[in-house]
């Protein structure tokens, strides 16, 4: 096993007051951004009808995040170990709840959270606690863990907030890998990697995924009722990171001329954008629409399967602002 730094710059010049933490030996460090003057607040209560409660320390603000490519994990498989090891260290949990108890979308977007695509929120599987720690003049540290899973990646984030007084418990937070989480820990059958629980993994991993719960009138540009998860997915990734660009591409099936086809493809597409803006309050400068008519198929068109494949409207990050 080896030690971690999550801390270089700040870690060298503190006093060593470590705090250890474990985690999965196959976690791969996607971000790190610390600062030695700062204010960091952290939810101590679930969302209720009047907001969160939080709880803020002036100080240094260490955060960090990872990626875990493991099948099957739940968000508490990876938080557990973290938790306990907080626990064993003397810090006292001061909120631990999951998804939908959190209080989902609302509790989510009270969070401070590394951008993507080095951090991803999978709004309806993540697990979240708050741990602090006390000396005789009061609250020496604050902690988050945020982990969320999707069915073939799971995401971690830790940030650690502590006074910068003299007389602060201060540290570097090492991290310890256990063996990687074996793939064979999944216990269902692996989603595909574009459904509506895994947009934001699929965007962090391919840059870019089909939004294939949408559907048309025939021949129309018309977006007909129909599921709008992904939607509402997509404008919750946005809104975590306003500044992302993405771009919703268009396309079609090879019947028809090429001009047309781009025609109605761009038309869709901006469908689907006005959809986002109008319905899920999404800024209509962070995303753009396109089309790409026959141009890009992902299937045959010599059949009816790969024209119905390919008739389909795609988000793609485009770039970061």
């Amino acid at each position: 096993m080896r030690a971690l730094a999550f801390i270089t710059a700040l870690g060298a010049a503190l006093p060593a007051a470590a705090l250890d933490l474990t985690l999965p030996g196959n976690a791969q460090p996607t971000a790190t951004r610390n600062s030695t003057l700062d204010v960091f607040a952290a939810p101590i209560s679930v969302f209720a009808s009047d907001g969160i409660e939080l709880q803020s320390i002036e100080g240094n603000v260490e955060r960090a995040a990872w990626r875990v490519p493991s099948s099957g994990l739940t968000p508490l498989q990876v938080i557990q170990p973290i938790r306990k090891a907080l626990m064993d260290q003397g810090y006292g949990i001061v909120l631990d709840c999951a998804a939908r108890a959190c209080g989902g979308y609302d509790f989510r977007f009270q969070l401070e959270a590394l951008p993507a695509p080095s951090m991803f929120i999978n709004i309806r599987n993540y697990h979240h606690l708050t741990a602090t720690k006390h000396t005789a003049d009061g609250l020496s540290e604050l902690i988050t863990v945020l982990a969320s899973t999707a069915p073939t990646v799971a995401h971690l984030q830790i940030i650690r907030g502590y006074a910068s007084g003299a007389d602060a418990a201060l540290g570097d937070l090492s991290i310890e890998k256990t063996a990687p989480v074996p793939e064979a820990a999944a216990a269902a059958p692996v989603a595909p990697a574009t459904a509506p629980t895994d947009l934001a993994s699929a965007l962090a991993q391919n840059g870019r995924a089909i939004l294939d719960t949408l559907s048309f009138a025939t021949g129309t540009t018309d977006l007909v009722a129909s599921d709008t998860t992904q939607l509402a997915d997509l404008a919750a990734i946005m809104r975590a990171d306003p500044d992302v660009s993405y771009a919703l591409v268009g396309h079609t099936d090879s019947v028809g001329g090429l001009s047309g086809n781009i025609s109605i493809s761009k038309r869709r597409a901006e469908a689907v954008r006005q959809r986002l803006i109008s319905e899920f309050g999404t800024t209509p400068s962070q995303i753009s629409a396109e089309g790409m008519g026959y141009l890009a198929p992902i299937a045959n068109n010599l059949t009816p399967e790969g024209r119905e494949a390919n008739r389909r409207v795609e988000v793609i990050v485009v770039r970061s602002n």
